[in-house]
């Protein structure tokens, strides 16, 4: 049963999604949960927002938001040009943890990556995140790849 609702989000859930953004990070960043706005924050969502294979989402309870998670659709030559699906930047306010909303957004995400034609989803997450690769590993997930990041 869903108890979840999934809607775009617009510029006004900018505060809501740095907070999280910051309150679960666990390294530090120079994001600014007091300044949502921020000409780099509205840019950025700009960009989100006018890409087709972009879609940041909120996930509400009762039209309160409970949490986001941002769904990239990329096309590829791989595996017959099949397209995936990334799923990033997945948060839920601590108040709303382990109350199941975990396992609600992924599938949903899933669901939608279905309905985009996507033939696999696929996410990273932290390597000190324990907790987060168990949860990812009961909804069905394989640990395939070793991930790598440059900072630049």
């Amino acid at each position: 049963m869903n108890r979840l609702t999934y809607r775009d989000a617009t510029p006004e859930d900018l505060g809501f999604i740095v907070r999280l953004i910051v309150d679960d990070s666990v390294v530090a960043t120079d994001d600014r949960p007091d300044e949502p706005q921020h000409p780099r924050y509205l840019a950025a969502f700009e960009a989100i927002a006018a890409d087709p294979n972009q879609r940041l989402i909120i996930a509400e309870l009762d039209g309160q938001p409970v949490g986001t998670q941002q769904l990239t659709f990329i096309p590829g030559i791989a595996r017959f040009g099949e397209r995936r699906c990334l799923i990033e930047a997945v948060h839920i306010a601590p108040e709303h943890r382990n109350r199941g909303f975990g396992g609600e957004m992924i599938n949903w995400a899933i669901a939608e990556a279905r309905a985009n034609d996507c033939g696999l989803v696929q996410l990273t997450s932290n390597k000190q995140r324990l907790d987060a690769h168990r949860f990812y590993e009961r909804l069905g997930f394989k640990k395939s790849h070793e991930g790598f990041k440059l900072a630049l």
